[in-house]
């Protein structure tokens, strides 16, 4: 599977957009108790410095904290989603 990575307005925030649709209604989690009903959500809120993980359609976007420097966790939260539709 192919993800392109794009910056957004937002320079703690980056949209991962995949291949195809996957999210047919907009989900939004700020909290990893949020994320209990969406297993790629709770893996990415699982991820350190993540605060939030909004996905419709054919994108994913994480939000960090900015305290939280964009490497490693750009490739880790990556490598989760790869792993995920794996």
């Amino acid at each position: 599977m192919n993800i392109k990575i794009q910056a957004t307005p937002n320079p703690n925030a980056l949209k991962f957009i995949l291949p195809e649709k996957y999210f047919p209604k907009p989900v939004n989690i700020s909290s990893p108790e949020a994320a209990a009903d969406h297993p790629l959500a709770a893996q990415l809120m699982a991820l350190d410095g993540v605060y939030n993980v909004f996905m419709v359609q054919d994108f994913v976007t994480v939000n960090k904290r900015p305290d939280v420097p964009w490497e490693p966790l750009r490739g880790q939260a990556e490598a989760v989603i790869l792993a995920y539709f794996g």
